[in-house]
């Protein structure tokens, strides 16, 4: 049976994951901050919008190619940034390298990645860009980025919506630490999910537990301690103007900024040289208070003016979303769970999948309303949130 029959949608992949993943790894994915109500307002907001379907449009030809920052990409959505992804699925970050760079669409490696950018960075080869939390020594920042550019990677995102460590409750009733420490309950989950167990077997033995290989490099004696520290802690830090300045300086190529959700911060980040901006709540995995990333993006649109690239992500599931959000004043749509789940649900062929569903899917919904690229999105609106 093909893969399209067995699993046509995000909600077959993502019931398959759950069954497939430990608990403890399902609860580091699947989790928000607080009682994570960030989560279903995302989804809220985007069956908020709706299209107006057309008719006696005569044939059309989609054509989903997408122009962001230089490239051209295949289709309009892209890899996000997802912290430990080595923890979701065995060598995560390479297959998702990969997928990206076969199928031309841009992969974002996680500072907190379990591997490298030296490890990565040829893999993703043209379609690579770099995630940058904020390291607090200047020193650590600036040899982080000629690590990554030296590794190939051409377009920075500075990340900048983590002022603090959130709570993250789920993961912490999943007894879930940084690196993971083993211990019976989680010896338990492991073994009712044979598939994950030996997907990871060859990996655990060869490099141990997934870890954060990359800011681990830069622990000395006087790094953090204490039972709940680790070597991502380095990275706690609120940006300012002055850091935005200094990232800038550092880095040639082009720069976005993730993490915003005030007009005034969007145009701010313009004006201090930012060549896109990236409106994103954080998957509702920082604060739980936050209102959807597509309640925001109008009005980030508008404080930016119509020619600054602005990325989106937020509960993205379906290409019928993708065009939701770029009726809304998206120019690109990124996705870091959906990804995960896919590996998760069948493995190294899930992203492949997983961006075949989004194509068809974008196609499909395109034809429905008579558009022929998926910016005309915007001139099919009939209703949007707010």
């Amino acid at each position: 049976m093909s893969l399209d029959l067995r699993y046509p949608a995000m909600s077959d992949l993502s019931a398959a994951a759950r069954r497939r993943l430990p608990r403890f790894v399902w609860d580091y994915l699947d989790s928000a901050t607080g009682t994570e109500s960030v989560k279903p307002r995302n989804r809220a907001a985007l069956d908020a919008v709706l299209f107006r379907p057309a008719a006696l449009r005569g044939p059309i030809a989609p054509d989903l190619a997408t122009d962001l920052l230089g490239r051209r990409f295949a289709m309009p959505v892209g890899i996000a940034p997802v912290g430990m992804s080595g923890l979701v699925w065995s060598g995560a970050e390479a297959v998702l390298a990969r997928t990206a760079a076969d199928l031309g669409l841009p992969y974002c490696l996680s500072t907190v990645a379990t591997r490298t950018p030296e490890e990565i960075g040829p893999l993703a080869g043209p379609m690579g860009w770099f995630q940058l939390y904020p390291p607090k020594d200047p020193g650590i920042r600036r040899d982080i980025l000629h690590r990554a550019r030296a590794a190939g990677f051409e377009v920075l995102v500075l990340t900048v919506d983590l002022p603090g460590p959130s709570r993250r409750e789920r993961q912490l009733r999943a007894r879930l630490t940084i690196p993971p420490r083993v211990t019976p309950t989680m010896l338990a989950q492991v073994a009712l999910c044979p598939a994950w167990a030996l997907a990871m077997a060859g990996e655990l033995l060869r490099d141990g537990m997934p870890r954060l290989r990359l800011m681990e490099s830069y622990l000395t004696t006087d790094g953090p301690t204490g039972s709940t520290a680790h070597a991502g802690y380095m990275l706690r830090t609120n940006p300012d103007r002055a850091y935005l300045q200094a990232v800038r300086a550092d880095w040639s190529g082009p720069l976005i900024v993730k993490g915003v959700m005030e007009p005034e911060t969007a145009a701010q980040a313009r004006a201090l040289g930012a060549d896109a901006v990236w409106v994103s709540n954080h998957g509702g995995r920082q604060f739980d208070g936050a209102p959807a990333s597509l309640d925001v993006l109008p009005g980030v649109r508008a404080a930016v003016g119509p020619d600054l690239p602005l990325l989106f992500d937020g509960g993205v599931e379906s290409g019928l979303d993708i065009l939701r959000a770029l009726a809304l004043g998206a120019d690109f749509v990124m996705m870091g769970r959906g990804w995960h789940v896919a590996l998760a649900a069948l493995g190294p062929s899930g992203a492949a999948h997983l961006a075949e569903i989004l194509r068809v899917d974008l196609i499909a919904n395109m034809l429905q309303m008579g558009i022929g690229q998926p910016a005309g999105a915007a001139g099919r609106l009939w209703q949007a949130a707010g």
